[in-house]
């Protein structure tokens, strides 16, 4: 059966989105947002538009009244109130924030829903807890699980070694609000830019730290059955302490609004980049001490003749799967659904799933 899709916001992201829908045969699209500059140039592609001002409550609610599922590919901030419109207008809902709080408002929102409210569906939060679910199930006894991911350019050329990739802001509250993890057993926030570590992949040297949002509602999932979760951004080495200097030093992190200027003025966007997805998993599996990792990825790709970006395709690729299994019967239709409810061979194997194939998922095993 086919779905009506409307997605809000006409951004990188949900232009992505909109062209894999329009691709399929399964979906109906149509994209909303309040700028009519962004709706005009989705037009130019024949996808369905419609003007609609995410701050009008009412106005929101009327507008996605019809569509079977929303998916809000709209700043963080934004989240509560699509939201509460998809309630009201009785379609699934669908988002890839990792703001904590947006999803703490979701899931109030799910509590007596008749229709599924599914989150933090994008990359990280996202796939990435697919994955980090699907490794951990694998240990009859987790000890640890540690994700990684990154979304980097391929030619670093500035001192930071990063360009824009995704939400300038999206990146700030990364970069500055308190973390999820699990430490010796215990639930606790840890401190972002923090356990830094060094990793190695196909002859890249990438460091590793805390950022907020990444682990989704995991640490709730494996409370008490393991001794220690994380969730760390990779970047190139040399990355971290300049945030430092910027945030701490400088301040910047008590003024988001300067730091978000700065990084827009001084940093190019890029469609070169690479994302890269590294999960390693440790515990008892038939008596024996293992360890486990899952590795994925992904680049910039074309796709019926138009480039996009790696963040853009596993962005894309992540809610839509969800989306996908959804609407085949493979998630629950009512209430709050978490990423780590998805076997990951059931994603992969989903039209826009495959997407992370290119990638490679990759398993790797050896014994502690």
């Amino acid at each position: 059966m086919s779905w009506k899709i409307c997605v809000v916001g006409a951004g990188k992201i949900g232009q992505m989105i909109a062209a894999l829908l329009k691709k399929s045969h399964n979906y109906t699209v149509t994209v909303a947002d309040h700028d009519l500059t962004a709706l005009s140039a989705l037009n130019r592609q024949c996808i369905t538009t419609r003007q609609i001002d995410a701050g009008d409550e009412t106005g929101l609610a009327q507008g996605l009244a019809g569509f079977d599922a929303v998916i809000s590919a709209a700043p963080f901030f934004l989240t509560p109130a699509i939201a509460k419109a998809a309630k009201a207008a009785g379609a699934h809902y669908f988002d890839l924030t990792e703001d904590v709080a947006a999803t703490n408002a979701v899931r109030e929102l799910a509590r007596d829903s008749d229709t599924a409210f599914m989150p933090q569906c994008g990359l990280a939060p996202g796939f990435v807890g697919i994955a980090g679910a699907s490794l951990a199930a694998e240990f009859d006894t987790l000890d640890s699980l540690h994700m990684r991911v990154g979304a980097l350019p391929l030619y670093p050329t500035n001192a930071l070694k990063y360009n824009l990739t995704w939400s300038t802001d999206g990146l700030i509250n990364e970069y500055c609000n308190p973390c999820d993890a699990i430490v010796n057993g215990e639930r606790v926030k840890t401190a972002p830019l923090e356990d830094y570590e060094i990793i190695g992949h196909d002859g890249v040297e990438y460091e590793c730290f805390n950022t907020s949002g990444g682990l989704g509602t995991l640490p709730e999932t494996l409370a008490g059955k393991a001794r220690a979760v994380s969730y760390r951004s990779i970047r190139y080495p040399g990355h971290r302490d300049i945030l430092k200097l910027l945030l701490t030093d400088l301040g910047l992190g008590q003024r988001r609004d300067l730091l978000k200027d700065i990084l827009e003025t001084a940093l190019p966007r890029t469609d070169q980049d690479v994302v890269l997805v590294y999960c390693t998993a440790k515990g008892m599996i038939d008596g024996a001490l293992r360890e486990k990792s899952l590795i994925n990825k992904s680049f910039a790709r074309t796709i019926d003749g138009q480039i996009w970006s790696a963040i853009q395709i596993t962005t894309a690729a992540g809610v839509l799967g969800v989306v996908d299994l959804m609407r085949t019967g493979a998630l629950p239709t009512r209430g709050f659904v978490r990423q780590e409810q998805v076997k990951l061979d059931d994603f992969l194997n989903t039209e826009f799933g495959q997407l992370y194939r290119a990638g490679e998922v990759t398993p790797q095993n050896k014994a502690a």
